[in-house]
């Protein structure tokens, strides 16, 4: 009876550590998947818990050609947004929304990003699920500001940029705000699966929780780093308290988003409950490349980009953590926006990006591991320049050219290059599990 038992306690343990091996983890400052390093090509698909809702804005037919179509590419990993808040009355933002004004959640879309993880489950895809957005496209800083009295923020977008910034700083000032945040963060990681009966803190299909999109302190002065310092660590802790199986992540452009001050980058990603660094490259936007010269201004954007990855590479070596450029994007050629228009630049820009992932899996030094373009726009078509309800969800944000930074499933030559480097991926060589020990 004795060998009996401790047979089934160790086939027990057996399952138990099988079951490990499906989240992926950080070993040895490197992602680890099935006891294998985790490289991976990913998109930005912000929009997919919408689709996956019963309610406005649904389309479940079209989810599983877009998700049908990401895996058959090999791409396997998808950063999504969990849900829009109500915001700003000035923005153009994004309906519907998740969180409403008051607070309250609405069920069918958190209905939907339970079909949503359910679907990515069955095809061994893994979610990056960013809970918050400094911007106002989706509600944003300014829901939770708005919440606790103070006044809408001012659209974030043309001349109203400046007094965006000032209110948007108001958030890491603001410990009510930053509450109501955390009460947020708790409902939604802490949710049970209404499909599969799974606590979310035991799906597969999540690889990270991510604190915000694009987090910024939006101001330099001490009482509002170190408040956007303990908002972050607050954060990630309480994340960590509720799921012990995924990783956590600020969601941070890098340098950029932290004052183009490294040394705050490195303060934010130093904390022990954030696993990962992450960075996010815009060239148009952040004004290496000439809107009327794409191709042109490529050399320059290729320079520019290896100095803002390298920077971000010492980092993280530094806090032996790996690192993902999970945004970057380029727009079609002649800044065209519609299916049927060339994509020769940003098909360069691209190739650019995944080759320095492909040294990094060449090289176990680096630690770039991930990288995930904005974004996917698949079978969606715009409609007009800028998204109205009703019109197909874009990689786009609202406020933005639909159609600008958008990968349509018709850009043959940047789906070939997509598949091109996800296969040279996969077909590296297996390495022995003992590698990382």
């Amino acid at each position: 009876m004795r060998k009996f038992l401790l047979a089934i306690a160790l086939i027990s343990l057996h399952f138990a550590t099988a079951r490990a091996t499906d989240f992926v983890t950080v070993r040895g400052g490197r992602f680890m998947l099935h006891d294998m390093p985790y490289y991976y090509i990913g998109t930005n698909m912000w929009y997919a818990p919408i689709l996956a809702s019963e309610g406005e804005g649904g389309d479940r037919e079209r989810l599983h050609r877009e998700l049908d179509l990401l895996h058959s590419l090999g791409v396997d990993n998808l950063r999504i947004l969990a849900g829009a808040d109500a915001g700003s009355p000035h923005a153009r933002s994004v309906s519907p929304v998740l969180q409403l004004p008051t607070g309250e959640l609405n069920d069918t879309l958190l209905r939907g990003l339970d079909y949503l993880l359910r679907e990515m489950e069955q095809r061994g895809m893994q979610a990056v699920i960013y809970l918050n957005n400094a911007w106002d496209w989706s509600g944003g800083y300014g829901h939770y500001l708005q919440r606790v009295g103070l006044p809408p923020t001012p659209a974030s977008d043309g001349e109203g940029y400046a007094d965006y910034v000032r209110s948007a700083a108001e958030f890491s000032r603001c410990v009510p705000a930053q509450q109501l945040y955390i009460e947020y963060v708790r409902s939604i990681v802490g949710r049970v699966n209404s499909l599969t009966g799974r606590p979310y803190s035991e799906s597969p299909a999540i690889m990270a929780w991510q604190l915000c999109n694009e987090p910024r302190p939006f101001a330099t002065d001490s009482a509002t780093v170190e408040g956007f310092c303990a908002w972050i660590a607050r954060a990630a802790r309480t994340i960590k308290s509720i799921d012990t199986h995924h990783l956590v992540s600020i969601g941070s452009e890098g340098i950029i988003g932290c004052n183009v001050d490294e040394r705050l980058c490195q303060r934010i990603h130093a904390n022990p409950d954030i696993d990962y660094l992450t960075l996010h490259i815009w060239p148009l936007n952040w004004r290496c490349a000439s809107r009327d010269r794409l191709y042109e201004s490529l050399p320059n954007v290729y320079i520019k980009s290896a100095e803002y990855i390298n920077n971000h590479v010492r980092i993280a070596r530094k806090l032996g953590k790996p690192m993902v450029i999970e945004e970057f994007g380029y727009a079609r050629d002649h800044n065209f926006l519609y299916p049927g228009c060339t994509t020769t630049a940003r098909d360069s820009f691209y190739e650019f990006i995944f080759t320095q992932l492909m040294g990094s899996a060449a090289d176990d030094s680096t630690p770039l591991m991930g990288v995930n373009f904005w974004g996917w726009g698949g079978s969606g078509r715009p409609a007009e320049a800028t998204w109205q309800p009703g019109a197909d969800y874009l990689s786009d944000p609202p406020h933005e050219p639909q159609g600008w930074y958008s990968v349509y499933d018709c850009d043959s030559t940047t789906l070939q290059l997509i598949r091109r480097f996800t296969q040279i991926l996969q077909a590296r060589p297996s390495e022995s599990k003992l590698s990382i020990f």
